[in-house]
């Protein structure tokens, strides 16, 4: 009786603990700087105030405390409507963690190992060939979901090379205008299954629809649409209220315009709220790119990773998991393919669906063992269990020429002070 006492007791504890998670806390009380963190907003503000950025969200947590969060500038540069801390942003690539995460929750399962070969739950790529000098060979191998998730299957994306397969992708599934042909990623993996491989599984790093496919993956393992798994089994769980594939009718007003800048340096708006393909009927669900998330939301997802797979009492996956997915995943002798600057050699891999450093960085701050990834618009996210520090950087800048991601990162790590 005793026994069961104690362990109600220490459950309680656990979860009173776990309920501190995220909460606000003066920034001494977690080893950082107040001063040094302040420098933070004055510093994106620059970019405002001088027509290069319409606007920017920064967040900081450190040991499970959020110790800066702060937003300046426009959430739509046409009306002049502001920024806040709750607005919505087009995370593109950001969605890949969060979707190679869920499938994570079924392999847990036993639904499936990281071994099988995608074909299992997906014919459409049994015996797909391989393109080698212009002509179809064998795979030595039927591609696995472990190279699935580490961009290492043999697929590509078609949008950022002009090989043969990537004319066959572009052809296969964009409109000339840039859009879908393809109206689901069931259709959409019918039709990259028609195409051979780009190069041999396992055997080189390039990014590519590999997370949508699983998306599919998903899909088909679960018996639910990728929206749905994710709604029920991830973002309900975890608060995550602002995410979805298609932004609320209500909330549109809380989301926002995206921009490039045009030839002569001029920010310009080349996305709005009222006609965003994010904020009408969405029946591609992308889980390479299809997400829109606030900064906070996407904190509770990192907090969630941080803490080994919980958050608030809520557990999603195992710590034995989380190690897992943050190994480095590339075979010897294969680069991830990013991050590959001089002098950087051997510190960036490439785990179970974001970058992972192997080392510690060379030519910026931050430490072995951090994993994180970004978004087309500019967002960034990264997660650091050496220094108990999770991080959001939420902007909408197409092919943003701003190094911002490595000036956030430097603005936070200066000030950690203990």
């Amino acid at each position: 009786m005793f026994r069961k006492f104690l362990l109600v007791a220490l459950a309680c504890t656990i979860s009173v603990a776990n309920a501190d998670d995220l909460k606000k806390a003066k920034p001494e009380s977690v080893g950082m700087s107040s001063d040094r963190l302040e420098l933070i907003k004055p510093y994106m503000q620059a970019y405002v105030d001088n027509d290069e950025l319409a606007g920017v969200v920064t967040l900081i947590a450190r040991k499970g405390k959020i110790v800066h969060f702060e937003e300046v500038g426009k959430l739509n540069l046409e009306t002049g409507k502001k920024l806040k801390k709750d607005s919505l942003f087009r995370i593109y690539s950001m969605t890949k963690p969060i979707v190679t995460t869920a499938a994570m929750m079924l392999y847990e399962e036993g639904k499936f190992q990281l071994t099988d070969p995608v074909s299992m739950y997906l014919p459409a790529f049994k015996g797909v060939k391989v393109l080698v000098d212009g002509e179809e060979v064998d795979a030595t191998h039927e591609f696995t979901i472990r190279e699935l998730m580490s961009h290492t299957a043999g697929l590509t994306y078609g949008i950022f090379g002009n090989t043969e397969v990537d004319q066959a992708y572009r052809a296969a599934l964009f409109e000339q205008t840039g859009g879908y042909k393809v109206a689901t990623i069931e259709e959409m993996v019918n039709e990259i299954g028609e195409i051979p491989l780009q190069y041999q599984p396992g055997t080189k790093w390039v990014y590519s629809l590999s997370v949508d496919v699983l998306g599919r993956l998903i899909e088909v393992v679960s018996g639910q649409s990728l929206d749905v798994f994710l709604e029920e089994r991830m973002f309900e769980p975890l608060d995550m209220d602002d995410t979805f594939f298609e932004v609320p009718k209500d909330k549109v007003k809380r989301f926002g315009t995206n921009h490039l800048r045009s030839k002569d340096g001029i920010l310009t708006v080349m996305d709005r709220p009222e006609n965003s393909a994010f904020a009408n009927k969405v029946t591609f669900f992308s889980g390479g790119g299809g997400l829109v998330s606030t900064a906070m939301d996407y904190l509770r997802y990192s907090q969630m990773m941080l803490n080994g797979g919980e958050l608030d009492g809520v557990r999603i996956v195992s710590p034995a998991t989380i190690d897992l997915m943050t190994r480095n995943q590339l075979n010897e002798g294969v680069s991830s393919g990013f991050g590959e600057r001089p002098g950087v050699a051997g510190t960036v891999g490439f785990g179970l669906g974001f970058g992972v450093a192997t080392a510690a960085p060379k030519t910026g701050s931050g430490s072995k063992g951090e994993f994180n990834w970004g978004g087309a618009a500019g967002t960034v996210f990264w997660v650091d269990p050496e220094q108990e520090l999770t991080a959001v950087l939420m902007v909408q800048m197409m092919r943003n020429p701003i190094n911002l991601r490595a000036q956030f990162k430097a603005l936070t790590y200066q000030a950690i002070v203990e």
